[in-house]
């Protein structure tokens, strides 16, 4: 099992703005400089996104058994815009050019959590992949898989879940009552018991 995620560990960030693509690469890379014929799969979030990439990808060089996707971003969602947003979209590019330090400070404050808490390149690369739309790549991924869903996620809702069901060939939704979108963090006796079960089946 590979678990796939992201901004984690002490390795540098990357000296560019990373889509979606490049990540993918960098996982591909490292299962096969790793050697390894056959796995299964596992990525939460973010990590979902790269899953759905990897799936889409023709002649690999190994074998994807198994599908795990925790509240997997991928979906691009279009929210209405509240007033204070389209005033933002008018403004933001004269700021811009006056003074992009100001600017960067304003999303500072207006932006999500993750956005807050990262680096100059890590806001870059978190504007660029949450832009990118995977819902057409969805229905190349071949192999068995299993949705954990926290059944009130605000961040990738469970809807997505559903879509991901009714389009992936073989695909099971277990939903995590009263979580969100760290439904693994909120139930982890449920989520690994299912995991446990879900893996061991057919081996």
């Amino acid at each position: 099992m590979l678990l796939i995620s992201h901004g984690f560990g002490e390795s540098e960030e990357p000296k560019t703005a990373w889509d979606v693509d490049k990540y993918t690469d960098l996982v591909e890379k490292f299962i096969e400089r790793m050697e390894i014929n056959e796995l299964s799969l596992l990525g939460h979030s973010f990590g979902g996104r790269v899953i759905i990439k990897l799936c889409s990808r023709k002649n690999l060089k190994f074998k994807i058994n198994k599908i795990v996707l925790i509240d997997s971003a991928g979906i691009k969602h279009t929210p209405k815009k509240t007033f204070k947003q389209r005033i933002y979209k008018v403004t933001f590019p004269v700021i811009k050019k006056v003074s992009p330090k100001l600017l960067n400070k304003i999303k500072t404050k207006v932006g999500s959590s993750d956005y807050r808490n990262a680096t100059p390149m890590m806001r870059d690369i978190l504007v660029k992949v949450v832009n990118e739309d995977l819902t057409e790549l969805i229905p190349n991924i071949q192999s068995e898989t299993l949705l954990i869903w926290g059944e009130n996620d605000t961040a990738t809702p469970y809807s997505d879940a559903e879509y991901m069901k009714e389009h992936i060939k073989d695909a099971g939704i277990v939903k995590i009552e009263n979580a969100g979108h760290f439904s693994f963090l909120e139930n982890p006796y449920l989520v690994n018991k299912v995991l446990e079960s879900f893996l061991k089946e057919g081996v």
